[in-house]
């Protein structure tokens, strides 16, 4: 991570606005295809974005692709977990339903899908029959791409903050895909509960390298920049280990205990460029940090109550 960092440290500040989809994601998808590894991504595509927003999009694609690492640098993924009811399990109504030929039926409707109207390749997560018990079900993911008959995307209304990320309503009809779309194992526990940390991660390293940009093109304190620095890179280990791992959540609850006080200075510098459009946004975007707060602190006192009792 270091020659990373090394590289927004040293790489020319001035970057063009990016007003929409279509000038932020050749940018990203360019810049990735070269980058070593996920957290690498998400450092590149934070310190090349212009806005929070972008950086905010270039870490979640970078999550999505330390999550499956299959997953290619030219797609636009897409995460299809929340629906009415809500993200948790027992909320999840979409229904794989195996077929005679071998291949599964989706039926179902997602909501808050990031940067769903955009998306290429979408991430589904429903529910599937137990082989051995009919009554039980199963979550799964499937991978599905855009385009395919019985699917709809629908986008939502603008957000309050980072309003450049469109978000769609997924409405899938009976969309057939190969049982070869289906992940292997169990849709929950592998990817939907480990993705929660793995997006706080990637996401925060991609904010406090659009910030290490801003600082260095702005003239902002070398304290300020260094203490970015090394959040950063305590970050960016973290992104390397298990995401599953008590030690991990503890890290990344302190590191984003970090992350929230430097947003909170950015915000008094900030302050003092008037009415700077970009400041202007920041001001508009910074809602964004204290999204899912309470799920955060949560995971924090599960990890140390897995800790104290030797899990």
């Amino acid at each position: 991570m270091i020659p990373t960092l090394d590289t927004c440290l040293r790489a020319h500040t001035d970057v063009p606005a990016r007003p929409s989809v279509a000038e932020w994601w050749p940018r990203w998808r360019d810049g990735a295809a070269g980058a070593a590894t996920p957290a690498a991504q998400a450092l590149l595509g934070g310190f090349d974005a212009d806005r929070v927003g972008w950086a905010f999009a270039s870490g979640y694609q970078a999550a999505l692709r330390a999550l499956l690492p299959d997953l290619p640098t030219d797609a636009v993924a897409a995460f299809c977990v929340t629906e009415e009811a809500g993200n948790r399990p027992r909320d999840i109504g979409t229904r794989f339903v195996p077929q005679a030929d071998g291949s599964v039926s989706i039926s179902g409707a997602k909501r808050w899908t990031t940067l769903g109207p955009h998306s290429s390749l979408l991430l589904i997560v429903g529910a599937l029959p137990s082989p051995d018990d009919s009554a039980r079900v199963q979550l799964k993911v499937a991978r599905v791409p855009t385009g395919v008959p019985g699917l709809q995307l629908l986008t939502m209304p603008e957000t309050h903050f980072v309003p450049e990320v469109p978000h769609a309503r997924v409405l899938l009809e009976a969309v057939r895909v190969g049982a070869a779309a289906l992940l292997p194992g169990d849709g929950y526990e592998r990817y939907v509960k480990p993705f929660r940390s793995i997006e706080d991660a990637h996401v925060t390293l991609a904010v406090l390298a659009y910030l290490l940009r801003e600082t260095r093109a702005r003239g902002w304190p070398t304290a300020f920049a260094e203490r970015l620095c090394a959040t950063i890179v305590v970050l960016a280990d973290m992104a390397e280990s298990p995401a599953d791992a008590p030690a991990t959540h503890v890290v990344l609850a302190g590191a984003l205990a970090q992350a929230q006080a430097l947003y909170a200075e950015a915000g008094k510098l900030w302050a003092e460029a008037g009415d700077d459009p970009a400041a202007q946004r920041w001001q508009r975007d910074c809602a964004l940090f204290g999204v899912a707060s309470s799920a955060r602190g949560l995971r924090a006192t599960r990890a140390w109550e897995h800790l104290q009792r030797g899990d």
